[in-house]
């Protein structure tokens, strides 16, 4: 129990202290097995829960009169609160006609695709499994060195490819590695 909820139900002011003090530890009472677990058990547990408001705790003595100061009523607080739904459905709508926008572009793009053609429009709207392998693949993979392997091997059809560099404003400082290329996949 909390002190806030002992304070809520109208208890006397003797028996939230008493509670207080079950909560709080005192020097002599924190075991010295382990220095790292008693400074977990410092933080977790402060020993007066009274003594001040924490911003990451759960008693805050402060709260109610400074809500009470920045909102001095029920209906400015309601008001306020009625002000940021609907900023928030205003934001929501607008993502929502800013996707609708986007999958009909996709959705016309790829009605074209289909009518010039039909074979790419398969192509790009064909279910692959990302680990099965081609007898291409696998005869190819026989010939590969580790690194090349384990580069193929994690690389998932579809998403970007790790082993691109990230861009960057400047140059790298060793230059461009151009005895390096990318695995050729074969199309089965």
């Amino acid at each position: 129990m909390s002190v806030s909820v002992l304070k809520s139900n109208g208890l006397p002011f003797q028996l939230r202290g008493l509670v207080a003090r079950l909560y709080s530890t005192r020097k002599s009472e924190v075991s010295s097995s382990d220095p790292q677990k008693d400074t977990i058990r410092r933080y977790l547990y402060p020993p007066n829960i009274r003594n001040k408001a924490s911003p990451t705790g759960t008693w805050r003595p402060d709260v109610a009169r400074a809500l009470q100061r920045a909102i001095p009523s029920v209906q400015a607080h309601e008001t306020i609160e009625r002000a940021w739904l609907l900023h928030q459905r205003h934001l929501r709508k607008k993502r929502d006609a800013e996707l609708q926008r986007k999958f009909n572009c996709m959705r016309q793009a790829m009605q074209e695709l289909e009518e010039i053609d039909s074979r790419l429009f398969r192509e790009a709207n064909k279910q692959e499994d990302p680990r099965a392998r081609s007898l291409a693949e696998v005869e190819a993979m026989k010939k590969m060195s580790e690194p090349e392997k384990r580069a193929v091997e994690s690389r998932v059809r579809g998403l970007f490819p790790r082993e691109l560099r990230v861009p960057t404003d400047t140059p790298p400082k060793n230059g461009w590695p151009n005895e390096w290329r990318a695995f050729q996949r074969p199309l089965a």
